[in-house]
């Protein structure tokens, strides 16, 4: 974190302490939220009798619903303050999550699940918004790189609900039931949380700040502002990077590499780890040497990760390049999350913007992958996030940190 930063005012050192820890909740809940869907959507499919194409159509509202919160997070933020908008958000988000695991154990009420994707996927995209503001400032006020730590939790948290998955599968756990219990959890956890936060104490998201905050017409401007969607392309870089390994990297090396379907589960794994791993050391790395010269060397690693992966016939040799791909893909979401959240005063509405462009990665990047791998295999249809990421690299300069 560059001593250069805007300043936070000044809090005593346990309060800022516990409101990192809050943060780090509030991440990790929503990684949580997230799994607790993932791990059991065979078993809602099989509980609606869904084709995959409904199915399709199904998921596709946890899409529309994360776009809509992504979308009105700002004006939220501005209106209701840090705190009722993540508590709220994460409300809306396990009321959505019950709702689907009650509409997928009564059978044939596909309605009930699409209302209820919608819903966890507003919530989930309004509280993306507001908890990344949020750690943005609290990485301020402890001086030192902490989001990428703070995205390390959300990934610690789907690694949770993707056990809790597991074992509530296991063990015969209606969905009606484990998506409740995963609701009520997540809820208790945020409101215990949300008390630690200090963002509107600060009067920064609010109208009680001293500096006047942005209207909506400033914030929509904003969709025009270089530096922000520069920073967007960092992000939409590294969001393809991450998810197309979440949605294919299994399969493309079952498919490109001749691996055993175990086998191709377990190099997802690896991933997973290298990136979980990349965002808890980059912090060191990211204080010694600043934002620039790690994004353009991670962006580097990816590449030549993705190089391996892709061209490289050996499946134990495309393993270390699945290690070099995840490792570079771990710090291009938080760092452009910090970048955007630079200037208190425009950090809801920027945060806003790049959030929306790294989701729309995640939206697209699955089906164009697939179309593209129809047609020249998956491996090859890599090369797209290659570009991708490349372009992030490129996009590097744009988080430098901001200078007083």
């Amino acid at each position: 974190m560059s001593a250069d930063a805007p300043a936070v005012p000044a809090l005593s050192r346990p309060t800022v302490v516990a409101w990192r820890n809050a943060v780090f909740a509030v991440f990790a809940v929503n990684g949580l939220a997230l799994a607790t869907w993932m791990s059991r959507v065979p078993a809602v499919r099989d509980s609606l009798g869904a084709t995959t194409a409904e199915m399709g159509w199904i998921v596709f509202a946890i899409a529309v619903g994360s776009i809509v919160g992504l979308s009105s997070a700002g004006q939220v933020l501005a209106w209701a303050g840090s705190r009722r908008t993540i508590a709220g958000s994460v409300g809306v988000g396990a009321l959505g999550l019950a709702i689907v695991g009650g509409g997928a154990a009564a059978a044939g009420h596909g309605a009930v699940v699409v209302l209820g994707l919608a819903l966890l996927g507003a919530g989930m995209g309004m509280c993306d918004v507001a908890m990344n503001v949020e750690g943005a400032a609290a990485e301020r006020a402890l001086g030192r790189t902490v989001m990428p730590l703070f995205h390390a939790a959300f990934s610690g948290g789907t690694i949770a609900g993707a056990a809790l998955g597991a074992l509530a599968e296991w063990g015969g756990v209606s969905t009606a039931a484990h998506f409740g219990a995963a609701g009520v959890v997540s809820g208790v956890i945020v409101l215990l949380s949300v008390r630690f936060l200090q963002l509107d104490a600060l009067g920064a998201t609010t109208a009680s700040s001293d500096e006047p905050q942005p209207g909506w017409r400033e914030r929509l401007g904003m969709w025009g502002d270089r530096g922000t969607l520069l920073i967007g392309l960092i992000v939409l870089g590294m969001a393809f990077a991450e998810g197309s390994a979440n949605d294919w990297l299994a399969l493309a090396m079952v498919d490109g590499h001749s691996v055993s379907n175990s086998t191709g589960a377990v190099i997802y794994g690896v991933f997973v780890t290298a990136m979980t791993a990349g965002r808890i050391l980059g912090v060191f790395f990211l204080d010694r040497f600043g934002r620039v010269p790690v994004l353009r060397a991670t962006t580097a690693l990816a590449v030549l990760g993705l190089l391996i992966v892709i061209f490289v016939p050996s499946p134990a040799v495309a393993t270390v390049g699945v290690v070099l791909w995840g490792l570079g893909a771990s710090l291009g979401f938080p760092v452009g999350m910090s970048a955007a959240a630079d200037d208190s005063r425009t950090a809801t509405a920027r945060v806003s913007i790049v959030a929306t462009i790294g989701y729309f990665a995640f939206l697209v990047g699955p089906p164009a992958i697939g179309f593209l791998g129809d047609a020249v295999g998956l491996l090859r249809a890599l090369i797209l996030v290659l570009v991708l990421v490349a372009v992030a690299g490129l996009a590097a300069p744009s988080a430098r940190e901001k200078r007083t």
